[in-house]
């Protein structure tokens, strides 16, 4: 089989849990084949050091990008979100503009298990339906993903994110809570607040482990949610992890018992690992996997109710069936890449 150059698009090289672990199972999956990869990252150095034997040029460096894509034989943007523009109409931009410089430069152009939307701009709308339509194979991790781009006429395929496909250790449940905190739009002092009275009544006989998965949007939070916490009952043992490499976040989530959770793919580590979740919802792909697996969901904009008591009560074997059920399908993807 002829090896061939592929070029990476995502939300690379921040450091963000999520976003890493998929770029580290579509290297995987690539050097399977022996092709060669370009990562476009925020910091090429660390993707670098990351990955062996992988190039990568800067994110904003568009004559580097152009270069390499048009070298390449593929271009690959996913997963995550990145199709929508809730971030920002920037954002949605940005990561169309790249697509489109594949498809101008006549390559392959791939959507690797992207959740699509929300997109409110109509001008973002009509740039998204024909840029994708154009592309050579389209998969989507959601449902409503799916049936919008249905809905465009766009042939699609529904599959689970790939980081289901992810091995998880076998780790023995501990007396500990783990606590995933990020700041979003309606995150404030008097929800931290409310959230740590919560913990401090039904969770005081357990140590609490907050983990920030991206320092610049998570640390800050997570501080003040211990420090709220230390404030109402200093008797808690309570940490805050940072800078962690993706197995150390993977074995603390999985060793918890408990997990109060904002990330997409810090839920999709606990339901891996049947570790009992409650999810905080923030974005739209959040209410989808809580109801996909009927997990408790706190609206960050209004009252706590009984979530705490459907967290305790939460049926691990049935979860458990549930994502044996999600196994990531490589067969569309590969038939694309080894043609």
């Amino acid at each position: 089989m002829r090896k061939k150059r592929f070029v990476l698009s995502g939300y690379f090289g921040f450091k963000n849990f999520g976003d890493e672990a998929i770029l580290s199972v579509i290297v995987q999956k690539l050097k399977q084949y022996n092709h060669r990869i370009t990562v476009i990252s925020s910091d090429p150095k660390y993707t670098m050091s990351k990955f062996k034997h992988i190039r990568s040029v800067y994110t904003f460096n568009i004559g580097d990008i152009i270069g390499a894509i048009s070298k390449s034989d593929c271009l690959i943007s996913g997963g995550g979100s990145l199709l929508q523009d809730a971030t920002s109409f920037k954002s949605l931009i940005y990561y169309l503009g790249i697509i489109f410089a594949g498809l101008m430069l006549r390559k392959k152009v791939i959507i690797f298990a992207q959740g699509i939307g929300p997109i409110n701009n109509p001008l973002g709308k009509f740039l998204t339906k024909n840029i994708l339509r154009h592309c050579a194979y389209v998969s989507v991790r959601d449902t409503k993903s799916y049936e919008l781009l249905k809905s465009w006429g766009i042939d699609t395929d529904l599959l689970c994110d790939p980081i289901f496909s992810s091995e998880i250790p076998d780790i023995e449940k501990e007396d500990i809570l783990a606590v995933q905190l990020r700041n979003c739009k309606y995150m404030n002092e008097d929800f931290i607040d409310r959230l740590a009275q919560k913990v401090s009544k039904e969770f005081s006989n357990m140590k609490v482990e907050i983990y920030s998965f991206q320092n610049e949007i998570d640390i800050e939070v997570c501080k003040k949610f211990e420090k709220s916490l230390n404030m109402l009952n200093d008797k808690i043992k309570t940490s805050v992890y940072s800078n962690l490499t993706d197995e150390e976040i993977i074995s603390g989530l999985t060793k918890a018992k408990y997990l109060i959770a904002m990330r997409f793919h810090a839920i999709i580590v606990a339901l891996l690992s049947a570790t009992r979740t409650l999810a905080i919802d923030y974005d739209i792909k959040i209410e989808k996997i809580a109801a996909e697996f009927e997990l408790p969901i706190i609206d960050l904009k209004t009252g706590f109710k009984n979530q705490f008591h459907e967290l305790k009560e939460l049926d691990t074997y049935k979860i458990a069936a549930a994502v044996r059920n999600k196994k990531f399908d490589w067969s569309g993807f590969e038939k694309i890449i080894n043609e």
